[in-house]
């Protein structure tokens, strides 16, 4: 099947060309374009370095941005048998990523796919990661809702693919311009369709951040903000995960006698509640 990578970019000028030559390493695959839809920024240099690559290169103004919509309208503009999505932060490190991404799609087995992340730093972040993405693959489908809760959703665009005339089928997103979340609610619109998602823990990519409690907040803030746009995800299940993730975390970090972790641990949840809680005011 033809592929077409989707990633949007800003202020990318440090790392974009070593990404680029990761996705035209790939092996065994069939890239049909890799497509790069640049925010403008008058003091960064990223759109003059990706016209000099081979790719496509769409750019808008930063009040056009929308994590569902950019996406949206570049995934249009496709012929791909498969669409991939990828953030411009995920470092890639195998030659098999894409295969490993997409090869249940191609094969039948699921509709869309998503890849294990890992984290390079010490922070909560890691901990996080250990626990949302395990070594060990899965797919999920409509009969897992009762079981799994929220968390039948769990669908991260930093590296997913999705076959491409499903994705136009179930109308994309819905032409919405979410804040955050875009995956869960893509997710969601797959499963309750009856189609299959599976968890690529072969398919590996490196992503990492160092947040501070600010911006832990305001990521939580958009979250809340999203789930009391999207109601309707209210009847499944949250609270067992979030807990889950927690104990999980703490556990890991007096684990390893990760200090830092251990103190941050309740400034960082306590931002993440309240974040939570008044997103959704």
């Amino acid at each position: 099947m033809t592929i077409d990578i989707i990633c949007p970019l800003y202020k990318a000028e440090n790392y974009i060309k070593k990404l680029h030559d990761t996705l035209e390493m790939q092996k065994n695959v069939n890239i049909q374009n890799i497509r790069y839809i640049i925010t403008k920024c008058k003091t960064d240099n990223t759109e003059n370095i990706v016209k000099q690559l081979n790719c496509i290169c769409t750019i808008i103004d930063k009040s056009e941005f929308s994590h569902s919509l950019t996406r949206e309208e570049e995934a249009k503009k496709s012929k791909a048998d498969i669409v991939v999505f990828i953030t411009q932060d995920i470092k890639i490190k195998n030659n098999d990523w894409l295969y490993e991404l997409t090869k249940s799609i191609e094969s039948g087995e699921c509709s869309a796919c998503y890849s294990r992340q890992m984290c390079d730093n010490t922070t909560i972040e890691k901990y996080t990661r250990e626990c949302n993405y395990p070594n060990i693959s899965k797919i999920v489908s409509k009969d897992d809702i009762k079981k799994l809760g929220l968390n039948t959703f769990f669908y991260s665009d930093a590296s997913s693919a999705i076959k491409r005339d499903i994705f136009e089928k179930l109308n994309y997103y819905d032409g919405k311009k979410l804040v955050i979340s875009e995956d869960m609610y893509l997710a969601h619109k797959i499963i309750v369709n009856n189609y299959k998602i599976k968890y690529a823990a072969e398919s590996i990519v490196w992503h990492s951040h160092k947040f501070s409690l600010k911006q832990v907040f305001l990521r939580y803030y958009d979250t809340g903000r999203f789930f009391k746009q999207n109601s309707y995800l209210y009847k499944y299940n949250v609270n067992k995960s979030g807990k889950s993730l927690a104990r999980y975390i703490l556990s890991r970090a007096i684990q390893e006698m990760n200090i830092p972790v251990i103190l941050d641990f309740i400034p960082n949840m306590a931002a993440r509640f309240l974040g939570m809680k008044l997103g959704k005011l």
